[in-house]
């Protein structure tokens, strides 16, 4: 089996400590060790694995990993006291009629893990890796104890990268790619498909410029391999030991662009807000529904004493956000993307300055002309195009007043 330890040996160590006074200072974690494999494999090649008609709890665990690829499946859930679900389109489907049983489980953990691995869960009761296939790709796995035994859900990585044109993307987020400096942010629930247009825009930048980029990343799920720029790609546990140390040393890196795959705490938040103020692009993800709610978000990181400097600091720093949800086609196809797109102008940047982000929506909806998208316009122009249904559409409207008015012109009565 060929798969990438994620975690680190959990061992005693000495600290990360700097070698000159005018180094970044670093964070030690505790008695966490990093691992001497910290290599990585694309998932490219040839694959052995047999292609099977269907599955059942005997399977091998890469016989079920590619059969849910060339099922189109999105995601495969593997829990007791349940059959093997696959998300395809939005929804759960059984793929077994068979109840899974605790050995059955086990069976698949002790096939998938090493036994450093199976160690460190068995204590810890929690494990995220990256499993790869030669030729079936790079997973993304995340392993849990529960009530009773274990589950296991594993999200399937495109084996390829979208294109900017093949992502559906609106051309407006092609120009944010094109700044020297300021933050770019990707935004979302969990599970939108932010990692996907994150690396999408990654990679738009690796085929148009002349530049380093820097990733930091939990857990690598795309391997680029470098066009016009240089690449280095940084995984948290394997590489580094957190975030912010990978952010505090990438500063002193010689970094032109920085890939933040998710700013989840002040701290990272901060350090990106800076990075982005003393003239880097910074590009990262944040689970937050919109624009409003993402410089909210921000805002608040930081004691409230400070807030008014990073008002200032957020309005003359931020380019742009992408908001984003995937919806279920209406012909049960597939899913489709609807954005909401924020492009920082004097107007934008004026409410963020002065405390007013509850205006921004209003300046979004009145911005096309500068490449401005407001959620629901994006809804309704899948509606009218038939390719969503009202129903899923109505749901996810932030205005369902307006939405009932129009809806003579796409669901008739």
């Amino acid at each position: 089996m060929n798969q990438v330890n994620e975690h680190a040996d959990i061992q005693a160590d000495n600290a990360v400590t700097s070698h000159s006074a005018n180094a970044p200072t670093l964070k030690s974690s505790g008695l966490q060790k990093l691992p001497y494999d910290f290599m990585d494999s694309t998932g490219l090649g040839n694959c052995t694995v047999p292609l099977l008609e269907s599955i059942s709890p005997n399977s091998d665990i890469e016989e079920i990993l590619v059969f849910a690829r060339n099922n189109q499946a999105t995601d495969i859930h593997i829990s007791v006291n349940n059959p093997i679900f696959f998300r395809k389109y939005g929804g759960l489907i059984a793929q077994t009629k068979q109840i899974l049983k605790t050995q059955d489980v086990k069976f698949f953990l002790e096939n998938m893990l090493t036994a450093q691995q199976l160690t460190e869960f068995y204590a810890y009761g929690d494990l995220e890796l990256i499993y790869v296939i030669t030729g079936a790709g790079r997973y993304r796995v995340t392993i849990g104890k529960k009530t009773p035994g274990w589950d296991i859900t594993i999200r399937l990585i495109p084996m390829q990268l979208f294109s900017f044109e093949d992502s559906g993307m609106p051309e407006s987020c092609r120009e944010l790619t094109r700044w020297s400096q300021g933050m770019v942010l990707v935004t979302g629930p969990i599970g939108c498909g932010k990692t996907t247009t994150l690396s999408v825009l990654t990679e738009l930048i690796n085929q148009t410029r002349t530049e380093h980029i820097i990733t930091i990343e939990n857990p690598i799920e795309f391997v680029f391999q470098p066009e016009k720029c240089q690449i280095t790609q940084r995984e948290i546990n394997k590489h580094t030991l957190s975030q912010d140390n990978a952010l505090r040393a990438a500063l002193r890196q010689d970094p032109d662009i920085l890939i933040v795959s998710e700013l989840r705490d002040n701290e990272s938040i901060h350090l990106a807000a800076t990075a982005a103020e003393t003239g880097h692009l910074v590009l990262g993800t944040m689970n937050t529904n919109d624009a409003a709610q993402t410089i909210l978000r921000i805002v608040n990181s930081f004691s409230v004493e400070d807030r008014s400097l990073v008002q200032n600091m957020i309005s003359e720093s931020l380019r742009g956000i992408i908001c984003q949800q995937l919806i279920p086609r209406k012909d049960g196809t597939g899913i489709v993307t609807a954005y909401e797109v924020l492009v920082v102008n004097s107007a934008i940047s004026n409410l963020i300055r002065k405390g007013n982000v509850d205006q921004i929506l209003r300046v979004i909806a009145t911005g096309a002309a500068e490449g401005m998208i407001p959620f629901d316009l994006s809804l309704m122009n899948l509606l009218e195009k038939n390719i969503i249904s009202w129903e899923e559409a109505y749901a996810r409207c932030a205005n369902k007043r307006e939405f009932e008015k129009r809806r003579g012109g796409f669901y008739p009565f």
